[in-house]
Formats: C-alpha cells, sequence, structure tokens
C-alpha cells in the first residue's frame, strides 16, 4: 500500500510514512516534504498496513540524500564499525565512535526519524548505564531514539529509558553484539523452544516501553508471528517480507561493495560509479585536461 500526502502544488508524491501536511520544498527536486516522522507515525503506519523504510547512514552528505529520498527512518548503527572503519566486527565501536556520526545524520536530515545505536559494553551492565549513554546520543548529537541488542533481561533498561522520555527502539535475532557468544552470523528463533523465546522476549520489550523492534535473520514465519502478536511495528532484516518496513546498511542497498549478505539486494551501483568517476578523474590530471579554462579564474 502506498501512502498519500496532503500536497501544496502538483508534484511527485513522496514514498513514505503518511506523516501529515507537505511542506512546500525539499531542497533538492522541489518535492513536498511531510512533517518529522515521529514515533506515533509509525505506529499508525503499522496500523494502516503501510510499510516502514529504514537505512542505515554515517555521515550528512549521504543522510541528505537518504531523507529528501523519503527514507521513513535512518539507523546510525554500530554497522559504522564494518562499513566506515575497517573493523572486523561492531564489538569495537564505542559511544565517542557514535557521537560524531549521529550529530552529522541528525542534523542533516529534515524529515526522517533518526535512531542511534547504543554501542557494546556501553548499556548492558545495568539501566543506569543505558540511560547515560542514551543521553549522550540525545543531548550531544541529537537522536530521536536510541537501539540496543537483547531480550527481556533488557527490559528494565528499556523502562527506565522510556520513563525519561527517550524512545528505544529493541532488536532481537541475530544480534552483532554477541557475535562470538552465538557461534558467528547465524540465524536465530529455529526450533520451537528459541522461536518461543524470541516471542516472549519481542512481548517483553514491548511491554516495558519499545517503540520498534528490529528482528534480523530469523525465519520468516517467526517474523511474521511477532509482527502479528506485537503492537508496535517489527523491522526485519533477513527476516522475510511479512515485518511491518525492512532495513538495509545503505552501502549493502547502493552497491558499494563486491560482496553483500544473502538477505540484502542491491539497487544501484554506486561503487562502480565512484570507481569510475575516479579514474577519469585521475586520467584528466594525468592528461592535464582537468583543471579546463571554465575551472580557472584569470586576470580581470
Amino acid at each position: 500500500m502506498t501512502p498519500e500526502y496532503p500536497s501544496p502544488a502538483p508534484a511527485t508524491p513522496p514514498v513514505g510514512v503518511a506523516v501529515g501536511q507537505g511542506q512546500p520544498n525539499d531542497g533538492r527536486t522541489g518535492v513536498p516534504v511531510p512533517r518529522r516522522v515521529r514515533v506515533h507515525h509509525l505506529r499508525q503506519a503499522k496500523a494502516r498496513g503501510e510499510r516502514i523504510s529504514m537505512l542505515t547512514a554515517y555521515d550528512a552528505v549521504t543522510a541528505q540524500i537518504l531523507d529528501e529520498a523519503g527514507i521513513d527512518t535512518l539507523l546510525v548503527g554500530d554497522s559504522i564499525g564494518n562499513t566506515m572503519f575497517g573493523f572486523d566486527s561492531t564489538i569495537p565501536v564505542t559511544v565517542d565512535d557514535m557521537i560524531p556520526a549521529v550529530r552529522a545524520v541528525a542534523s542533516a536530515a529534515k524529515r526522517a526519524f533518526v535512531i542511534a545505536d547504543l554501542p557494546f559494553g556501553c548499556y548492558e551492565a545495568s539501566p543506569q548505564a543505558a540511560h547515560a549513554s542514551a543521553v549522550r546520543m540525545v543531548k550531544e548529537a541529537g537522536a530521536h531514539a536510541v537501539k540496543f541488542e537483547g531480550g527481556a533481561h533488557l527490559a528494565p533498561h528499556v523502562e527506565l529509558l522510556t520513563n525519561v522520555g527517550i524512545p528505544v527502539v529493541g532488536h532481537l535475532g541475530f544480534t552483532p553484539q554477541s557475535e562470538n557468544m552465538l557461534g558467528g552470523k547465524r540465524v536465530q528463533g529455529r526450533g520451537d523452544d528459541a522461536a518461543e523465546k524470541l516471542v516472549q522476549d519481542a512481548l517483553a520489550l514491548q511491554d516495558a516501553g519499545a517503540v520498534l523492534l528490529v528482528l534480523e535473520m530469523v525465519p520468516a514465519s517467526l517474523a511474521e508471528r511477532i509482527t502479528e502478536v506485537l503492537d508496535i511495528p517489527t523491522i526485519g532484516i533477513g527476516a522475510g517480507v511479512h515485518c511491518d518496513g525492512q532495513v538495509l546498511v545503505w552501502t549493502d542497498m547502493a552497491g558499494m561493495s563486491s560482496w553483500s549478505p544473502r538477505f540484502a539486494k542491491q539497487f544501484g551501483e554506486v561503487g562502480a560509479e565512484l570507481y569510475a568517476a575516479a579514474r577519469a578523474y585521475k586520467r584528466e590530471v594525468a592528461e592535464g585536461t582537468f583543471p579546463g579554462p571554465q575551472h580557472s579564474f584569470q586576470d580581470e
């Protein structure tokens, strides 16, 4: 189902969550821009059967493009460790690493709901630790919500943050910060007992106040069941088509590398285009054809 937007002037309709009256200009295409996506808009989208789009972003340039493209939610993921820092996993990422990236994305995004990951080691020990880290993401960086990984044992963390006004996004299934304990990148929730545990974890997070739930690398039938029993939206990544929305790492989505996970689809060849542009630039510099007269300044 594609939501419709009230528009002050004929234009190509934006794509995504219907969040209210359009504003006149997005700064790039002239397409009307809806008001900021908020928690209640996401829940309303689930109720209406409208799918929610989410992509990761780590910098202002990318965030502005994705925001203007109508992406509903931008996740500043600790996947920045793999995609931008060259780490083998997300585990080395720190809060101090995340703050500048979150600030850049939150500053650039005028419409999207911006979620900041809490990295490994900064929230697990206690609700108070989660609160301290989440406050930094919201106060210093401008995030609209925080996300962390884990089930029912983190319900007190979710409850505290919710009570002080910080929306929380849960994350179940394959949780990259626990990769060493899980034995690698493995599908989670297979078998009746494991599936039932994920359902109960999802309900516990919702009851504690979580506003969204990411389901990563779980069987599609289980993701469908969890989506049906929850009132809050589910966002799938490798979890089938029946979730209320989908998320991908933007570099996987855009084709920025030669390898991407099985569950990712490349919607473009940005990496190949960037490579071609860099080669053309190198060639013209070497040949002395760039800069040309039109790129140079002359005496008056």
